[in-house]
């Protein structure tokens, strides 16, 4: 037998092996400065491009005001405590009826982490004898709610209904032998590609075969549909789906998420979602901030506009550029090149220190072995030079990865780490 940490210690994992050359710059970077389109990398101004502040409310003193107002007059810890035991306010309340009202459900409850949240919902709506449908693509914390059910998972490919239908059929005659029922997962918006879900088309399968959707609308909360209900609301089919989840940390520049149906459901996962009922209520600081840019959102359809002036100034340029964005229908903003982990570190660490472009890298294993993608968030902060200035600049860096100018750059990189 050996010692539990000999694996670890020889082996870091795809993305730990590179850790000596990439953390402080390419992975755990600090961004200094207030949130906005533009702040201090290393000391030198950069346009952000990795901030998922969608409509720029983070740094806007009225929400900062009510930050404050609420940390003073409550503190860091109020309320203490679950909420089923002590943690209970009628601003939670007040914030669940609204958020409910806003994505057009009977109901919803408070979650204080998004990750956290979808993991624990998918534990408690499920038993061992449903089965789950999901989409090969779905984010991390659905496929680690995912691992923790006990009975049968099937994937399908991604946004393929032809592939999700298939795996139907499987699900019906898995269901009718255990006696259970049928989960599909999907999301709003996929985090990497910017692609939504085919939500319309899965509800179409709802009249053929008997399943519950359960919907991610992280990235779309407040970015689609008329009024930024989401993609259920963009499609047209938000009354269709039967559990609606969407975190605070993007639209809304916070902290917390939140599931909504129909009351029925949510008063069952108030009793049973155990990543709240064994948990501290989210802080007053959270629920007073978030009552504040709820409002915000609803009452300054403005603000989306601004943010998608920007989504298409940028999209339509990198297009008429020539650049792969793959086909995204959302604000996320996949750039898509062809090279090596150590030509992307290099490009990237140009884009930085030569043009003040920063956006995030994404490389093997999250996408396949040979592929480079930047991953841009458009905000309401930005402005067109800075759509400008950074479409210039990957003029530049496409030319220079493609004459090999990044190869020759990280040839001794790649010779150490054995690439």
């Amino acid at each position: 037998m050996r010692d539990l940490f000999d694996r670890i210690i020889e082996n870091k994992g795809p993305l730990g092996k590179w850790a000596s050359q990439a953390e402080g710059y390419f992975v755990f970077p600090k961004l200094e400065g207030p949130i906005s389109n533009r702040m201090k990398f290393q000391g030198k101004e950069v346009i952000t491009w990795s901030i998922n502040d969608y409509l720029g409310l983070a740094n806007l003193p009225e929400v900062k005001k009510v930050d404050g107002e609420a940390a003073l007059e409550y503190g860091a810890a109020f309320p203490m405590g679950a909420r089923m035991m002590s943690g209970h306010t009628d601003f939670h309340e007040q914030l669940e009826q609204e958020l409910a009202e806003f994505v057009k459900k009977e109901s919803a409850y408070l979650l204080n982490f998004g990750y956290q949240g979808m993991v624990s919902a998918i534990d408690a709506l499920v038993s061992k004898d449903d089965i789950i449908v999901y989409d090969v693509d779905a984010h991390a914390c659905i496929i680690d709610g995912v691992r923790l059910h006990m009975g049968k998972r099937f994937t399908f490919k991604h946004n393929d209904i032809e592939s999700l239908e298939k795996n139907l059929d499987r699900a019906v005659k898995m269901a009718d032998q255990t006696g259970g029922g049928i989960l599909v997962i999907s999301e709003g918006v996929f985090g990497m590609r910017g692609e939504q879900g085919k939500l319309k088309e899965i509800v179409a399968l709802k009249k053929k075969y008997n399943f519950r959707l359960f919907v991610d609308d992280a990235h779309g909360f407040g970015t689609l549909g008329k009024t930024g209900a989401g993609a259920g609301e963009e499609q047209g089919i938000q009354d269709d789906i039967d559990v609606y989840f969407a975190t605070f940390a993007k639209s809304m520049a916070g902290i917390g998420a939140f599931l909504a149906a129909d009351k029925e459901i949510i008063d069952y996962l108030k009793y049973n979602l155990r990543s709240q009922m064994f948990a501290k209520s989210l802080p007053m600081i959270y629920v007073k901030g978030a009552l504040k840019r709820l409002d915000m959102l609803r009452t300054q359809p403005e603000l989306k506009a601004k943010l998608w002036e920007n989504v298409d100034a940028l999209q339509n340029g990198l297009k008429e550029r020539g650049f792969d964005i793959g086909t995204t229908t959302s604000c996320v903003t996949p750039v898509y090149l062809n090279g090596s982990i150590p030509e992307a570190m290099a490009l990237v660490k140009d884009l930085r220190e030569n043009f003040g472009i920063f956006c995030s890298i994404v490389v093997y294993p999250v996408i396949p072995k040979g592929l480079i993608l930047l991953r841009m968030i458009p905000t309401a902060t930005h402005t067109l030079q800075d759509v400008s200035e950074t479409l210039e600049a990957f003029s530049v860096i496409r030319e220079r990865l493609q004459n090999g100018t990044y190869k020759r750059l990280s040839a001794a990189v790649a010779a150490a780490m054995g690439e």
